[in-house]
């Protein structure tokens, strides 16, 4: 008889529990921490803009640019919180070599190619919850200095969960880790302002890349709309 393997896309509330909390923030400040203090010259800025409710940090999508596989940790360092992050199905897959560490730290499954309700219901349980969402609007990973490839579901997902936007742009980042000693790359974690999900599609987007393009000084590229008046969202 053949297992029947899981399809990650849906989670539920019941599985952001304390014990994956815990789970989730040690592996957060001891081994993702540890990485970092090692192999990087890394800087936080930007922690004045967070949520200042610790209680309704749940209420949050934490989205950022990507530039690497090691920007999901970076988010959550940054924030210095749970967060279910939104991964390509493909990562789930149980041949993948990341997939067991992915499951259990309650990322949720999704296909790029076409949005399904499952995610919906997944990202309300996570909101539900002290948990935040995580998510990267480009899809994939992209090569840093540019904003392009930018998909504009997350505004559909941020405007069904009723949950404001904070930027967050991986800045200055110059590679992976060289395996050398006395040697470190850098990178600089900056925290935009939150977005209300109450605008627009356009100025959400607009307004996105807009803070995430300053802040990680990309150049300003076409992926930003040019119909909407550049002004500054609180």
């Amino acid at each position: 008889m053949t297992k029947q393997v899981r399809n990650f896309n849906r989670r539920y509330a019941k599985e952001y529990n304390l014990f994956r909390t815990i789970w989730f923030m040690t592996f957060l400040l001891i081994v993702v921490y540890g990485f970092f203090i090692i192999f990087y010259n890394f800087k936080i800025e930007g922690r004045k803009n967070l949520p200042a409710n610790q209680a309704k940090k749940g209420k949050y999508i934490y989205a950022a640019n990507h530039v690497s596989i090691f920007d999901p940790p970076m988010v959550a360092m940054a924030a210095l919180c749970p967060i279910a992050f939104m991964a390509k199905k493909e990562l789930f897959d149980p041949s993948e070599k990341l997939s067991w560490l992915v499951k259990r730290l309650g990322a949720f499954a999704v296909d790029r190619t076409k949005p399904e309700i499952a995610t919906f219901k997944t990202v309300r349980d996570v909101v539900s919850t002290s948990w935040s969402l995580g998510i990267f609007p480009q899809g994939g990973t992209r090569p840093y200095g540019k904003l392009d490839g930018i998909k504009k579901g997350f505004v559909a997902i941020a405007k069904n969960a009723k949950a404001d936007i904070v930027p967050v742009a991986i800045a200055n980042w110059d590679g992976y880790p060289k395996l050398k000693p006395f040697t470190r790359r850098n990178v600089t974690i900056k925290i935009g302002k939150p977005i209300s999900y109450q605008l627009t599609e356009t100025e959400i987007v607009y307004e996105w890349s807009r803070q995430i393009c300053e802040l990680a000084d990309y150049e300003n590229c076409a992926e930003i709309p040019k119909n909407i008046e550049q002004k500054q969202v609180v």
